[in-house]
């Protein structure tokens, strides 16, 4: 288990006949008390595709019932059931035709960070900018691979918006995303879009970015609400 930020933590899973996953993916995981109580969330892969490993990087929710147990209480050798891969409308498009814009908020990032490992693993250049979403610099996930993958020189740009709280001499956007921003950080001739975050937000996003003339149907979203984690 591997801690992404105070409340965040990354989960490396070993699993028997995986047969492997496209970036953008998630699965659904069940656990089952000794009552016979299940419970039963989906949460994002956020590995690239390619061997029996699957990592998925969970946020604690405070009164959720499956959150605090994956990222408090799961010690190695603990086994629970994973249902997937699921999904296949927003996934990594490898030949998208031009530059891609992929909008996070939150843990919302989790896909869309399996789309730039995917990236990186693959040799791929084609010209992608993140646009991350964070309360702070605290609570930015895989914060220090982004800062790296960004410095690579491969085509990937890095672009955040801290909406509560900035550090000292932060250069980047300290508001949140909407229209006007938006109309800032889209790439020129922009191919294709994924979003990802609360259904508030990825709604807003795509509706903004329509207003902004991109074609609907090159608008990929997926949006999560309260689930009792």
């Amino acid at each position: 288990m591997r801690p992404e930020t105070d409340r965040v933590k990354t989960l490396g899973l070993e699993v028997p006949g995986w047969t492997g996953h496209r970036a953008g993916q998630h699965v659904d995981v069940r656990l089952t008390a000794d009552d016979g109580y299940q419970a039963q969330r989906s949460y994002s892969i956020a590995s690239s595709a390619g061997g029996s490993r699957v990592e998925l990087t969970v946020e604690l929710i405070d009164d959720g019932e499956v959150s605090p147990y994956l990222t408090e209480e799961a010690r190695v050798g603990d086994r629970f059931e994973l249902r997937g891969p699921v999904g296949g409308y927003f996934v990594w498009d490898p030949n998208p035709g031009g530059p891609v814009l992929l909008v996070g908020a939150g843990s919302g990032v989790v896909p869309l960070m399996a789309m730039v490992r995917q990236r990186a693993a693959d040799g791929d250049e084609v010209r992608t900018r993140l646009l991350y979403s964070a309360r702070s610099w605290e609570d930015v996930i895989y914060r220090d691979e982004l800062e790296r993958a960004g410095q690579r020189g491969d085509g990937l740009e890095i672009v955040y918006a801290l909406t509560r709280e900035q550090p000292p001499g932060w250069t980047g956007y300290g508001r949140r995303v909407d229209r006007e921003l938006l109309a800032e950080v889209v790439p020129d001739e922009l191919a294709l879009t994924f979003v990802c975050g609360p259904t508030p937000f990825a709604e807003a996003v795509a509706e903004a970015l329509v207003g902004l003339g991109h074609e609907p149907s090159r608008i990929k979203t997926e949006r999560f609400g309260p689930t009792g984690g």
